[in-house]
């Protein structure tokens, strides 16, 4: 199975829900198949209103932390929306095996 390397915050939200939509520069074939969540080791750069108390150091990262399935790919604006469904957080966070590449990975 493949893993997406995704930066924290965006990967707690998308395990929690609130984050349904994946936006890439490129679309995938990937539909339909279940995937890993990488929590990718560097923090994304945003301004801290998505998780409110949450800081760099609160979540985990260079883990495997769940799993998901893409439905769909439709393109908006010049970038891709990869729809994202039945999200399953891992009940322990697992380290791959594998150096994660910037995208995807196999990673055991």
């Amino acid at each position: 199975m493949r893993a997406l390397s995704i930066r924290q915050p965006y990967a707690e939200l998308i395990l929690r829900g609130v984050k349904r939509i994946e936006y890439r520069s490129r679309p995938t074939k990937i539909i339909g198949e279940r995937f890993y969540i990488y929590a990718s080791r560097k923090w994304a750069a945003i301004n801290g209103e998505t998780l409110r108390g949450v800081a760099p150091g609160d979540l985990p990262t260079g883990l495997i932390v769940g799993t998901a399935t893409i439905t769909g790919c439709t393109r908006q604006n010049g970038h891709y929306e990869w729809h994202l469904s039945d999200v399953k957080r891992l009940d322990k966070p697992r380290r791959p095996k594998r150096m994660p590449q910037p995208v995807w990975v196999r990673p055991f």
